[in-house]
């Protein structure tokens, strides 16, 4: 442990030291970006603005003309793709051409800002205008689906929001699949995911911020949270976090999270990620903050804690009975999925004792003609195992569950008629990849098949011995964790009795009265009336 302590400190020195001489390089060498104002004249501004953009095709620049005689020069710049063509065909073009042309307001007698503020109040029927004075503002805008207008013989200019083009519709998400629930997804567009949660969480409370990040790609990542309920230091320590960020791009909410989580050298996730905007309520509701990354459907939420990789929405929308009974079934399964090739291999190495006689002497038939030993078979056939998973994944969807489902039916056979494994193993195998699929969380279910082969050499190095050394190294490791200041075994480590309702068994909702006082604000932790309040009601109606 020591050795690695010492080896993630000379890391963290190198890295930070080259990040500050990169830096200082990069200081040294860039110089600051002065703002460029807009000139009178518009074929000077409509010039540079083709050679910024190196006159690329898609970067549409049109010159009209309005008024009753056409006396005053505008000018439209655009991506095409990225508006709503239809809108500024209706709303911009048609009002600037035609509708000043019937009005009986003569332009010539409009001087200076008077003639933008009247066509900006009375003649544009769009909803967002926003005044421009400078060429970045103006690439900025265009990029961002926005419409700049631009006059001749004026230094401002107007950026009118017309975003559109092809999107994805809302959808059900395909690796967050549930029995009972909502249908909907999120998608790539962050105006729609954003309704999708205003939609369930009505309140003036939930707050939305939102920055710029990335010097070239200029991604917007927004930060939302419910005023009142959500602890002021968890939401400015991530609004820290973000603005602390300088990169040259993110093209999605990975970015972010290997950015701003608390632990890079561990392999459980700290930061949790769905595609479902009911999980991301639900968060909200409990005082937590959620991420998100214009582009990618996957919505971060922060604080995490390690109960909560292993919970479904399905656990909320079923009674507390049955959702108590899969979720323990689900811890079941993460501990299988994690130590069931290993206690085989421990079992069958040192402690041969613990099994009954007649089981014994069948696996020892079974191995009789197997030239490895127990490690070796189950290292052989975990990564067999991956493979194979990996291929399935990566294979288009018409073939790809048919490669893994007779691959891995091919292989095992052929592997025990060959006699290179024993049938047992590959039930064991068997039994732990269909015990992984059961962890509700893709990035758990990772960390438990990295960990899966760090047990299977203790436990062929020291039997069962290794196993329990590998468990509390594991809790140890576990309990330094932090998640924006949260510890990641909370409820548990810290014991906390009253937030033990909704760990390892779900209670009836009525008894969840309080939030998770680690989440959310001191002075609002009730969600609900209690259990007596509500009797006192019912017996007096």
């Amino acid at each position: 442990m020591s050795f690695l302590k010492f080896f993630k400190k000379s890391i963290d020195k190198k890295s930070f030291e080259q990040l500050l001489a990169d830096k200082e390089k990069q200081d040294s060498s860039e110089q600051p970006q002065s703002k460029e104002t807009i000139k009178r004249s518009l074929h000077e501004n409509l010039k540079k603005i083709r050679e910024a953009f190196g006159n690329s095709s898609d970067i549409v620049t049109r010159e009209i003309r309005i008024g009753r005689q056409g006396e005053i020069r505008v000018g439209i710049i655009y991506t095409d793709g990225l508006i709503n063509s239809e809108a500024n065909h209706n709303f911009v073009m048609e009002s600037l051409m035609f509708e000043l042309r019937r009005n009986e307001v003569d332009l010539k007698d409009l001087a200076g800002l008077t003639l933008l503020n009247y066509i900006k109040e009375m003649v544009l029927t769009v909803g967002s205008i926003e005044d421009v004075h400078d060429f970045n503002v103006i690439t900025n805008a265009v990029l961002s689906g926005n419409v700049v207008l631009l006059f001749d013989g004026y230094e401002q200019g107007f950026a009118v929001e017309m975003k559109g083009g092809k999107e994805r519709g809302v959808q059900e998400t395909t690796t967050e699949t549930t029995i009972r629930g909502p249908r909907e997804g999120f998608t790539e567009n962050l105006r729609v995911n954003t309704s999708l949660i205003r939609r369930k969480i009505k309140d003036h409370r939930l707050w939305i911020e939102s920055k710029k990040v990335g010097k070239v790609t200029k991604t917007v990542v927004s930060i939302m949270y419910i005023k009142g309920i959500v602890r002021e230091e968890v939401v400015q320590e991530v609004r820290s976090r973000i603005e602390q960020i300088d990169i040259d791009g993110i093209l999605e909410s990975g970015y972010i999270e290997e950015l701003i989580q608390d632990d890079s050298y561990t392999p459980f996730p700290t930061i949790y990620n769905t595609e479902r905007p009911d999980i991301v309520a639900g968060h909200l509701l409990e005082g937590r903050v959620a991420i998100l990354v214009d582009g990618t459907p996957f919505v971060l939420t922060v604080p995490s804690i390690f109960v909560q990789f292993l919970q479904s929405p399905e656990d909320y929308y079923q009674r507390s009975d049955i959702s108590s009974l899969i979720r323990l079934l689900r811890f079941f399964g993460f501990f299988t999925a994690l130590l069931a090739p290993s206690l085989y291999v421990a079992i069958t190495t040192f402690h041969q004792e613990m099994l009954p006689t007649q089981l014994l002497i069948s696996l020892a038939a079974q191995r009789e003609g197997v030239p490895f030993p127990a490690f070796i078979e189950a290292f052989l056939m975990e990564i067999m195992l991956e493979i194979l998973r990996e291929a399935g994944l990566r294979m288009p969807r018409a073939i790809g569950q048919a490669v893994s489902i007779v691959g891995t039916l091919v292989v095992g056979t052929a592997a025990v008629d060959a006699g290179i494994v024993s049938a047992a193993m590959v039930i064991v195998v068997a039994f732990t990849a269909i015990s992984s699929f059961m962890v509700s969380s893709y990035d758990l279910a990772i960390a438990v098949r990295i960990l899966r082969f760090v047990f299977m050499g203790l436990a062929a190095s020291f039997g069962l011995f290794g196993i329990i050394l590998g468990l509390v190294a594991l809790v140890l490791h576990l309990s330094s964790l932090r998640s924006f200041g949260v510890p990641y075994l909370s409820p548990m480590a810290p014991f906390a009795l009253a937030d033990q309702k909704d760990v390892f068994v779900r209670l009836p909702r009525r008894l969840l009265i309080f939030r998770p006082r680690l989440f959310s604000s001191q002075q609002n932790t009730k969600r609900e009336k209690s259990l007596f309040q509500n009797e006192n009601q019912r017996k007096k109606k």
